[in-house]
């Protein structure tokens, strides 16, 4: 059973479409990125899905239940931490989570979950209102992950936090998974994404453009990676080996250096070896993949249109999908 599964999920404001004709499937378990510039239709999907706002035409289920006609029974099974979180000045950060516990008739113990999102015993005696922004979002991290929940829903879970924080929230998201817990977040930190994700979608002006992997789509996008090796000898002597790799696209020489465009992950490998074969000792190596970000660009912006972009858009349920209009 998929934890999200949406079916020609549309949302119309008047003349405006904010969310159209969505098409998404979330398996159970997994870590989903859902990633778009503003005003591309996240916080509108994640709204229908809460049942905050309806639909104007489509379907959408969470844990096999109708997302509009049985979210009672959604709620308790579902964690939000929602951006722009506000928080009682006057109460501690232990009560706030009490609070939570409370509301969802649960029997987690506060300080455990506090210690869980890295504030200390002091810290939750403390008002809220004491808090750092990076302290404000972990502790609505903490109230998200009260009552063991099926699904956990992040909307920008790194804002506020420093570079320490930001990794313990990447290892929390990891370790949630773990748990069986499915995790759907969206982010515009497109790194914190590409370390923690399992498959991503991209949304730009309502509409689906990509369901896939990150390997996925550097595949489908001809973003593949830049191999540089250094050679004990000249690099011109073993160009027509690297040449001759399949999923080598370039090779240029130069000096000892040898550049090589890489199209087919597995290339790698098989480039090395066909070096060595040919006699070449490769010194150094490195690798640069092209970034979640340049692919995220090219989707956003229409570039990724042609015969492969238009056959996806009925398969973005897909483990690995064409790309979508």
């Amino acid at each position: 059973m998929p934890a999200i599964e949406t079916s020609g999920l549309t949302k119309e404001y008047g003349e405006l479409t904010a969310v159209d004709d969505l098409d998404l499937t979330v398996d159970e378990g997994e870590v989903f990125g859902f990633l778009g510039p503003n005003g591309a239709g996240k916080s509108t999907t994640i709204d229908m899905l809460l049942d905050f706002t309806r639909p104007t035409a489509g379907s959408a289920t969470v844990l096999g239940y109708d997302a509009q006609a049985e979210a009672d029974a959604i709620s308790p099974r579902v964690g939000v931490l929602p951006e722009g979180f506000d928080i009682y000045p006057r109460l501690s950060g232990c009560r706030h989570v009490e609070f939570a516990i409370e509301t969802k008739d649960a029997a987690d113990d506060p300080a455990e979950i506090l210690e869980r999102v890295g504030l200390s015993a002091d810290d939750a005696a403390r008002p809220a209102g004491d808090y750092s922004k990076g302290m404000c979002q972990r502790l609505a991290t903490a109230i998200a992950l009260v009552g063991d929940p099926d699904l956990l829903i992040m909307d920008e879970p790194s804002s506020g936090l420093d570079p320490n924080g930001i990794r313990e929230m990447q290892e929390l998201v990891r370790s949630e998974a773990e748990r069986g817990t499915t995790v759907f977040f969206s982010s515009h930190i497109l790194e914190h994404v590409e370390a923690v994700c399992d498959r991503v979608g991209v949304l730009t002006d309502g509409e689906l453009v990509a369901v896939d992997t990150i390997d996925g789509l550097r595949e489908r996008l001809g973003g593949g990676a830049t191999m540089t090796l250094t050679l004990a000898g000249p690099a011109a002597d073993v160009r027509a080996v690297a040449d001759g790799v399949q999923g080598v696209t370039e090779a240029i020489a130069s000096g000892r250096t040898l550049e090589c465009t890489i199209a087919d992950p597995a290339a790698k490998a098989r480039l090395v070896t066909a070096l060595a074969a040919d006699g070449a000792t490769v010194r150094d190596l490195r690798i640069e993949e092209v970034s979640l970000e340049s692919l995220f660009t090219a989707l956003t912006n229409g570039d990724a249109d042609g015969p492969t972009a238009q056959a996806g858009a009925a398969d973005a349920t897909a483990t690995k999908p064409e790309v979508a209009r």
